[in-house]
């Protein structure tokens, strides 16, 4: 099985910035891409960005120019930097990790408990 454990949520003001990370642990053959993805209340799970194990890397339009997906791929870990907050960016964000746990088994995905963004006006 595969862990990801997240970490740097909280509460900002508008126009604040905040860094998320997300570590992978357990037993990992190979990770393709990570990614982070975001819940708002009343609202749908959605895609926020992610990047693939060449750094391919691809946004929501809505945070396009203010959100920057990086990865260390030594650590299994993937950050989010997340500039020019708004309140509409609040959300439950969560990590998510496609990867194997040995050569025989197929990609599937797994994903982190969450971690609260709060952004204040």
């Amino acid at each position: 099985q595969v862990q990801l454990v997240e970490s740097g949520g909280g509460l900002v003001q508008a126009g604040g910035s905040l860094r998320l990370s997300c570590a992978a642990s357990g037993s990992i053959f190979s990770i393709n891409a990570m990614g982070w993805h975001r819940q708002a209340p009343g609202k749908q799970r959605e895609l926020v960005a992610v990047i693939t194990s060449s750094d391919s890397t691809n946004y929501a339009d809505s945070v396009k120019g203010r959100f920057t997906i990086s990865r260390d791929n030594a650590k299994n870990t993937v950050y989010l930097q997340m500039n020019s907050l708004k309140p509409d960016d609040t959300a439950v964000y969560y990590c998510a990790a496609d990867a194997r746990t040995s050569i025989r088994t197929s990609v599937r995905r797994y994903w982190g408990q969450g971690t609260q963004v709060t952004v204040s006006s």
